[in-house]
């Protein structure tokens, strides 16, 4: 229509940069900046969306590697929005197989032309010329991963040195190697079903009615599915059939074994997964409460509860490290799935890995403690509280476990193991499991079931 504001057309590879731009420039989260981009162009194919997508997350996921082999191409790295263009182009140069040689080439060149650049056109086309050359004739130089295991890992896997030398410290080389080098064959989407809907088995049917792939994950609600399109998207989705929710964030739920009828709190709320999935687990009975710090997430909680219909879900707006006295022993079971570094979801999240530093760590850590000392006020005697985060690092896990015991002889881990998937039953700490994603298949999650035993 005449005088109707139109988005602006836009090429996949284009999508890509723009997209890495506001992730290295203003620092914006991965997924957040591609879904902008996206939403941002005029109508693409599911085709060229996929492309976007697959470029953009190659570039970031093999960052280090991609800035090792530049520097061996650019005697001075150009100005940032020009190695942007360079980083994409060598992303699928080096790690997809989809766009002939050429036509990366050329693209790179055309930006830099429409991003007024033109004096960087030679630089640039003679960079990704020689890049090709010394690729396919095996010239481009790897550190050691005999004298220097260290850099070897972090160049070839794109995690920081820093993190790749705590990992080794923690797991030990075999091990942490493993973690380091894991990289799933697809990557599939985690649904769950609405249990005030289904069952799992009825949601299995319903799936298979919709045409739309799946397979059975390793929690009893986890269906993994492909080819199912932007289920943001889909009318069942917004009318509540389903949710998407990972397997790591579905097993402290399944820790928490609510009972119908029950009083309890999940502390750190936001965006509602684990919230709405305690409720749709007591069939709308009892109460849960929902905290969460920042108004703007309280708003996400809210549409979950209202696209759930969730009528036993409360949303509070708090700092759950503040102590609330008038609170004491008031609820049944209460849920700690603490702020963290997000480290065992960094396959899916890659920008996670280049921001967190020994201070963040450090940081989080006290944040988790204050956290866990305020709400274990909040669990009735005989009462359970579960503790949980993303992450894989024992500062955070572990130590987590050990400094609270310590502080609160009021509780004593839980040894029962009855919640737990069966596959993940032998790596059951006797109250705790750290669950890993080269091992078990699903995002790394830390959870440890705790029983008040006494005021």
């Amino acid at each position: 229509m005449r005088g109707e504001r139109r988005a602006p057309r836009c090429d996949p590879r284009t999508l890509a940069l723009k997209a890495l731009i506001d992730v290295n420039r203003s620092g914006a989260y991965a997924n957040l900046a591609l879904d902008n981009q996206l939403k941002g162009a005029r109508i693409l194919s599911s085709e060229d969306r996929r492309l976007a997508t697959t470029i953009f997350y190659a570039a970031l996921e093999n960052k280090l590697q991609i800035e090792w082999v530049l520097k061996q191409f650019v005697a001075k790295m150009p100005e940032r929005i020009v190695e942007d263009v360079l980083h994409i182009a060598a992303a699928q140069l080096l790690f997809l197989d989809r766009v002939p040689d050429h036509a990366v080439v050329n693209e790179a060149v055309k930006q830099v032309r429409t991003l007024g650049k033109e004096p960087f056109v030679a630089l640039v086309n003679g960079t990704l010329r020689s890049l090709i050359r010394g690729r396919d004739g095996g010239e481009i130089r790897y550190p050691s991963p005999d004298s220097d295991p260290i850099k070897y890992l972090s160049v070839m896997h794109s995690l920081p040195e820093d993190l790749a030398r705590r990992l080794i410290g923690q797991y030990g080389m075999e091990e942490a190697t493993r973690m380091i080098a894991y990289r799933p064959d697809a990557h599939r989407l985690t649904i769950r079903p609405n249990l005030l809907r289904y069952t799992p088995e009825s949601f299995a049917a319903y799936l298979e009615r919709r045409g739309i792939p799946f397979s059975r994950g390793v929690t009893p609600y986890g269906f993994l599915v492909s080819g199912g399109g932007d289920l943001l998207k889909d009318p069942d989705y917004r009318r509540g059939h389903y949710s998407i929710q990972g397997e790591g964030s579905i097993l402290p739920c399944l820790a928490l074994a609510p009972k119908n009828g029950q009083h309890i709190l999940d502390a750190c709320a936001a965006p509602g997964g684990k919230a709405s999935l305690v409720c749709e687990m007591m069939h709308l009975t009892g109460r849960v409460q929902a905290w969460e710090l920042h108004d703007h997430r309280c708003e996400l909680l809210r549409a979950a509860a209202k696209r759930l219909k969730l009528d036993n879900l409360r949303v509070v707006s708090r700092d759950a490290t503040i102590p609330k006295p008038e609170l004491a022993e008031s609820f049944d079971a209460v849920l700690v799935d603490a702020p963290c570094s997000g480290l065992g979801v960094m396959i899916d999240k890659p920008d996670i890995k280049y921001r967190i530093s020994d201070a963040d760590i450090q940081s989080l850590s006290l944040l988790q403690g204050k956290i866990l000392d305020a709400c274990s006020a909040y669990v009735k005697v005989g009462g359970r509280l579960v503790y949980s985060t993303c992450t894989i690092l024992k500062e955070e896990n572990q130590d987590r476990v050990k400094d609270f015991l310590v502080a609160h002889p009021e509780f004593e881990m839980d040894p029962d193991d009855s919640w737990l998937p069966g596959p993940l039953k032998p790596h059951w700490q006797r109250g705790w499991i750290q669950v890993q994603a080269h091992r078990d298949g699903i995002e790394g999650f830390f959870i440890a079931r705790f029983r008040r035993t006494a005021s």
